[in-house]
């Protein structure tokens, strides 16, 4: 089944919405989503999205908060633009119908969270994703134009390299070919523009607060088609993810620090201040390590972070959420510090993109978390990928428009998927195991300390685990478990082969053979690109 339209849309979170709304009134739309739309990290999201809107604030200030944050690896020509846009796409969301919380005397309650020195943080309670969601989610099912593929999983991009047919240069991606997870058939959906917004990476690990979604996805699909990675080495922690034998993973919002809470051993003993100026509100890369490193001194399985001295009534209305989700655990955080461990997060590399979000694929755009824009540099600063999302979603929104009205070649006929002589799968247990064995083999080798043998170990691991994959792949129908298999396996090879070409610790990656950063040789990306 081919279906033919303007813009195809992988991914329905923030940013991939968001670009679908501002290029609506101008042609058809399609958005493919795994899961049901909101199945999403944006969904997630507790804390909030970062912007200068108080008279106390300057985009100055937040841009600097971001340098420093990023280990001055982001580009800041980027950084620049982006929080001077920051108030629009504030606007936007507003427009769209989020509604964030707000004081008293009715202007918006602004937070603070870790890395930042002033109060910029607009949030919903501690249920910010969530809201900006269901916002985003009813102004798209009443666009006419708009048509919403639910679980259905993209394969790969289909480019001229692929289809064969018109030779063009340089490269245009074309589309994708699509598996309707229900009917388990792959579609052909051809487009002018196609817009990656599937989101990060964090089921790559074995411990992750991501969406069982995040298999990097986007990355290896752009990847395998030639599109550059950049930075891959850079998985951000969230420092604060509830331990407890029954929690899938709950996140403990770095706005829980924000509003007072102390990181603090069983002991009691808070201990953030050996590690950084800033004490519990030091950027995530510092404290992820910080406690890491506390937890290998003194043989805990977690440590506590403690937000009992503020009054019960302002913690149960501050971080309802969490509050309730705590008490299903028998954990009430106003009486009792809440159990921490470090999970994996978010991913600051990706598919890089200029800045108007394109990739080296002509008409190929990524936009959120999948995309390299250079605002993160080797650390994400709290709550600056909302505002990424929404920001380059109108970017992407302006480049693509244009695009469509320009003098284009003649698109191919797309062929359809090739079943060759694949057969059902009855050896699924292949595919758990193996997914498990590099979710392991990541968190155990490529985590937040490595070395030099533990990188070489997981690399040579990966890329035996990846040619049994291949060999598998081929022989049978695909699937939704295999397709991500797939992805993730890639996505864990370009960490690895990412980590190991950076000699230096800066940020997010720390390498114990090289423990100090070097401005000198390593204030650069990392790129990777498959020759094809």
């Amino acid at each position: 089944m081919n279906i033919n339209t303007d813009f195809l849309v992988i991914g329905s979170g923030i940013a991939g919405l968001s670009y679908a709304l501002k290029v609506a009134d101008s042609g058809q739309v399609a958005v493919v989503t795994k899961r049901e739309m909101s199945e999403t990290a944006t969904n997630l999201a507790q804390g909030g999205i970062a912007s200068v809107l108080s008279s106390e604030d300057s985009f100055a200030a937040h841009v600097r908060d971001t340098m420093v944050a990023g280990a001055y690896l982001s580009d800041e020509d980027v950084v620049r633009m982006v929080v001077q846009r920051g108030p629009q796409a504030i606007a936007d969301l507003i427009n769209w119908g989020v509604r964030f919380s707000k004081k008293d005397d009715n202007t918006y309650d602004l937070t603070r969270e870790g890395g930042h020195s002033r109060r910029r943080i607009l949030h919903a309670k501690d249920m910010t994703g969530q809201e900006i969601e269901r916002a985003l989610v009813e102004a798209v099912k009443s666009h006419p134009n708009i048509t919403i593929y639910e679980h259905h999983i993209a394969i790969d991009l289909i480019t001229d390299a692929k289809a064969g047919t018109v030779k063009v240069k340089p490269n245009r991606c074309l589309g994708a070919h699509v598996l309707d997870i229900t009917e388990s058939k792959v579609q052909t959906f051809g487009a002018r523009v196609t817009v990656l917004a599937t989101g990060g990476a964090g089921k790559v690990y074995l411990y992750t607060c991501n969406p069982d979604v995040a298999t990097g996805d986007g990355i290896a699909m752009a990847y395998r088609a030639g599109a550059t990675v950049a930075d891959m080495e850079f998985m951000q922690f969230h420092p604060t993810t509830l331990y407890h034998p029954k929690a899938k993973s709950f996140l403990i919002s770095e706005s829980v620090r924000g509003e007072g809470a102390i990181l603090r051993r069983k002991d009691g003993t808070a201990f953030m201040e050996q590690y950084h100026e800033l004490r519990d509100l030091a950027p995530r890369d510092i404290t992820a390590r910080a406690i890491d490193n506390e937890m290998k001194i003194h043989g805990d399985e977690s440590v506590s972070l403690d937000i009992t001295h503020r009054d019960p009534d302002y913690v149960r209305n501050r971080f309802p959420h969490i509050y309730e989700t705590c008490l299903k655990y028998g954990i009430d955080i106003t009486v009792e510090p809440i159990p921490v461990v470090p999970a994996a997060h978010y991913i600051c590399g990706g598919v890089k993109v200029d800045r108007w979000g394109e990739s080296d694929l002509v008409n190929l755009f990524a936009i959120g978390e999948v995309a390299f824009t250079g605002l993160h540099g080797a650390n994400r600063l709290a709550s600056n990928s909302l505002l990424e999302g929404v920001v380059f979603a109108d970017l992407v929104a302006q480049r693509s428009l244009a695009r469509i009205k320009e003098k284009h070649h003649p698109t191919p006929r797309i062929q359809p998927w090739d079943y060759g002589k694949a057969t059902d799968s009855d050896e699924e247990v292949v595919v758990a195991h193996n997914w498990d064995e590099i979710r392991r083999c990541m968190w155990n080798y490529v985590g937040i300390v490595r070395t030099n043998k533990r990188l070489k170990r997981a690399l040579r691991r990966i890329q035996m685990i990846k040619d049994e994959i291949t060999e598998y792949y081929w022989d049978f129908y695909p699937t939704s478990d295999l397709v991500e298999l797939r992805n993730i396996a890639t996505v864990a090879e370009l960490i690895v082969r990412c980590a190991r070409m950076r000699r230096e610790s800066r940020g997010l990656h720390y390498n114990l053979d090289y423990p100090e950063r070097d401005d000198a040789n390593w204030k650069k990306d990392t790129l990777i690109r498959k020759k094809l």
